[in-house]
């Protein structure tokens, strides 16, 4: 248990951290595509603007970073609860908010900073009240199942994100959670792994569902990240990431709290929910946080939002 929540905790601070260096780079690409035009007609980045956000070297280390994330995460999903190791991961929120004030030059209110301590307390108690986690064995019906799902929520909700345009942040946020959601499912019914058998693992739908969810993910998290704030578009991944795992590992995969600590489970997990969408909800407006990295570098236009969409600057 201790490895388990050792590794969560190392991949929630990669994961976080690379959040923060993949907005720097999202958002100073989005400002000279905004100025060279490289916007959709709704207002939201252009398939190629996307593609030039992955090749700046905040985004590179983020990235990197991020797959780090993703292995560590992997083992804590095999070792953990799913409602325990998809939680704690997705304290990376915690990670980015306070990240985000100095590379962001975000300023935390005292809701924020309120908020964060109430997550932190959820985590404290999903720890206390965790049990064994299941053994992950599924009829193979449920990985093809995994595999429709994760292709019908990551090529929808990219279609849909196109047609929202500016106004998808938070829309795009939740749906690469839910990527990521899926993918921590499909890592802990993964078979071939224990023991290794390579036939078996490539033969596994739920290895398929596991590279769609996670590039569709990342993709969504990409353009969230363009077009939102980055503590909102990680709270709606939170939430995605979180809720969804939780319930299926209890249901089908057999996770359990502890005796008798079910109640303190299901208090601490709603905690971290209600936590997480607090930082989204008392998120500073996207006017005050200054575009970092950029001295010397002539401001891009405003480009004129859809309505009710935030400006991208």
């Amino acid at each position: 248990m201790l490895i388990g929540l050792l590794t969560a905790i190392a991949a929630s601070i990669c994961y976080g951290t690379g959040s923060v260096l993949q907005a720097v780079g999202s958002r100073r690409s989005a400002r000279r595509e905004a100025a060279s035009g490289g916007l959709t007609e709704r207002g939201g980045p252009s398939l190629a603007s996307t593609a030039k956000a992955a090749t700046t070297w905040e985004f590179v280390v983020g990235t990197v970073l991020d797959f780090i994330g993703f292995g560590l995460g992997a083992l804590a999903a095999r070792m953990l609860p799913l409602f325990l190791s998809q939680t704690v991961i997705s304290a990376n929120l915690v990670v980015t908010a306070v990240l985000s004030v100095r590379l962001l030059g975000i300023r935390l209110t005292r809701a924020e900073w309120t908020s964060i301590g109430v997550v932190c307390s959820a985590l404290v108690l999903l720890a206390s009240a965790a049990g064994a986690e299941g053994d992950g064995h599924t009829p193979v019906a449920t990985h093809w199942w995994l595999l429709a799902v994760s292709l019908l929520l990551m090529a929808g909700g990219t279609v849909l994100v196109r047609l929202l345009g500016a106004r998808a942040a938070i829309l795009a946020g939740l749906l690469s959670g839910l990527g990521f959601g899926a993918l921590g499912v499909g890592v802990r019914i993964l078979g071939g792994v224990d023991p290794f058998d390579l036939g078996t693992l490539l033969a596994d739908p739920a290895l398929y569902a596991i590279l769609v969810a996670g590039i569709g993910g990342m993709y969504l998290h990409t353009v969230a990240l363009q077009i939102g704030s980055v503590n909102g578009a990680t709270a709606a991944l939170v939430v995605g990431e979180t809720v969804l795992p939780g319930m299926v590992g209890v249901w089908w995969l057999g996770d359990a709290s502890r005796p008798g600590l079910a109640w303190l489970a299901v208090l601490g997990f709603v905690l971290a929910v209600v936590g997480a969408v607090a930082v989204a909800w008392f998120g500073a407006p996207e006017g005050q946080e200054p575009e970092a990295g950029d001295a010397g570098e002539a401001p891009a236009p405003d480009v004129e939002p859809a309505a009710g969409a935030p400006a991208l600057r």
